[in-house]
């Protein structure tokens, strides 16, 4: 499982650093491929490929007719695009998942369990932020689930 954040800057062609404790786990459990896409929030998340092919397993069993199930697929699946980890322990980040994300220098890589989120710092602090004060709502779902 991630977890942890990472603070990082991504560099003029598109690359980050996988931090180490990440490359770890993927070496252990995955391999070196993870797929990036797009996510409502604004970040990016990273799936290892593994984790992944579940997802794009159940994604094919949804009602295709469906507008949900469209907008789904054209904006999560379509988005998606498979990254090597290079022998530096980066991965290239394509253009138009950049923008999506608006990341343009200082990253933060957040560890949430199954995948990696990659944020812009700016929005990332903006999202973190928000969270502590919605900490009361977290609790009462949290006590629910047992927790």
């Amino acid at each position: 499982m991630f977890r942890g954040i990472f603070e990082h800057t991504i560099d003029s062609k598109g690359r980050i650093s996988i931090p180490s404790k990440f490359r770890d786990i993927l070496s252990d459990k995955y391999d070196e491929r993870v797929i990036i896409t797009n996510h409502y929030d604004g970040c990016l998340v990273a799936y290892p490929f593994k984790e992944w092919q579940i997802i794009e397993d159940k994604a094919s069993k949804l009602p295709i007719l469906k507008k949900e199930t469209t907008n789904f697929i054209r904006f999560f699946i379509s988005g998606a695009a498979e990254c090597q980890i290079d022998k530096l322990g980066r991965i290239l980040i394509p253009p138009g998942l950049r923008e999506h994300a608006k990341l343009e220098k200082d990253i933060v890589l957040a560890g949430a369990l199954k995948q990696i989120e990659i944020w812009a710092k700016t929005r990332w602090e903006m999202v973190f932020a928000r969270a502590q004060t919605n900490i009361d709502e977290a609790r009462e779902i949290l006590t629910g689930l047992g927790l």
